[in-house]
Order: structure tokens, then sequence, then C-alpha cells
């Protein structure tokens, strides 16, 4: 047996493979969201950053399709595992025993779901825009583009009520996700207090970054 089929055979495998996966986003968040914040603060830079990011062959062509891949492979391996912890459990109580579980952890699914209904909207508003300039309208690279889109995105305020509501489901998501994701990768020792202090400041801060910069945008253009 392959060390593929084994590791995804196993419950704990697939465990292990979504938490690696959570963790490769979560870096990938803070990378976004430090682009991001340079809006608020220079159009220019946000502008340079974008267009590296925009035109850098090692991101358009290895780290963007790993970043896609990732995200599907984390929903397709959490809907997975919801389902296989639903067919370990046949038999269904008329009041379940969550004993210390919170709300969080017993309805990741369902924010899960929101958020990648977010994710849709969110490649809808820019990477499928930015695929047609590049490479089906094969438009000149323009640098200075990429902070007007930005800003015109955050002037409908459904889209900016959507991005608030869909950031704060994501911190809802983290607060149990990374913590338990460090927990599956085997980062479990007399650090744990300080990780989970960490995780549960990141689960807040990094959402509510991008919280402020779409606030931020629609109250100043």
């Amino acid at each position: 047996m392959s060390w593929f089929s084994s590791t995804f055979s196993s419950s704990i495998g697939r465990k292990f493979a979504m938490a690696l996966s959570a963790l490769f986003l979560v870096f990938f968040l803070l990378m976004h969201l430090t682009t991001n914040m340079l809006s608020v603060f220079s159009a220019n830079a946000f502008n340079e950053a974008s267009h590296f990011m925009g035109t850098n062959p090692v991101v358009q062509f290895l780290l963007q399709p790993v970043l896609i891949a990732a995200v599907v492979f984390h929903f397709v391996m959490g809907f997975i595992l919801e389902a296989k912890n639903k067919a370990a459990r046949p038999v269904k109580y008329a009041k379940k025993d969550t004993g210390n579980a919170t709300w969080i952890s017993q309805n990741m699914i369902y924010s899960g779901l929101v958020i990648l209904a977010f994710l849709v909207l969110h490649f809808i508003d820019f990477w499928v825009p930015e695929m047609n300039y590049k490479y089906i309208e094969q438009l000149p690279a323009v640098t200075d583009r990429y902070y007007g889109e930005l800003v015109h995105k955050f002037q409908n305020p459904v889209r900016v009520v959507a991005y608030v509501i869909a950031f704060v489901l994501l911190s809802l998501h983290l607060l149990h996700g990374f913590q338990s994701s460090l927990q599956s990768s085997g980062i479990n020792n007399k650090f744990t207090p300080g990780i989970k202090k960490f995780t549960e400041i990141y689960a807040i801060a990094i959402p509510l970054g991008f919280v402020l910069i779409a606030i931020y945008h629609f109250i100043n253009h």
C-alpha cells in the first residue's frame, strides 16, 4: 500500500492531511492581509506589490496553483471527515451530550460552507477579472490599476456587509481550527498554553484586519 493510500485510509491520516492544508492556508491569510494592508497606507505600494504578485512567474505558475489546490483539498477533506464522523454515529439522540465541545467546534462545517461561498465570490470579483485581463483580452500590464479596482469593489455596501460577515465567521472557524490543526500536526507540548493564546490572537486579529480594510475604503472613497 502506498504512503498516499495508507494515509487517507485512516482517520488520523486524514486529520493530519487536513491540518497541513489548514496551516498552509493560515500562512497565506497572513501574506494576503500584509499585501492588502498596504492599500490603507499607500496606493503606490499596494499597486507595486499587487503588480509583482500578478506578474511574477513563480507566484503565478507555482504558488497560485498550489494555493487553489490547497483550498479545494481543505474543503473536500472537511466534507469527507464530516461524513465519516456522521457515519460513525448512526444512532441520533434527541439530545446530544456535547461534553466540553464548543458551539464553534460543533459547527465547523457550516462556517466552512459560508467561507467557501465567500471564496467563490472573491474569485469572481478579483481572480476571474485578472485572468480575463491578462490572458483573454491580453491587455498591457498597467501597474497603477490595482488600487482603483480594489476601492471600486468596496463602494457597494452589500458587498462590504457580506465581506464583514464572512470574516467574522472565518474568525470563529479559526478559533477552533487553527489550534486543532496544530494538535493534529503533533504540536502539543509544554508550550501548548502559549500556542493556544497565539492562535486565539491570530484568529481574531487577521480577520479583523480584513474587515477594517473593507470599512476603511468604504468610508473614505
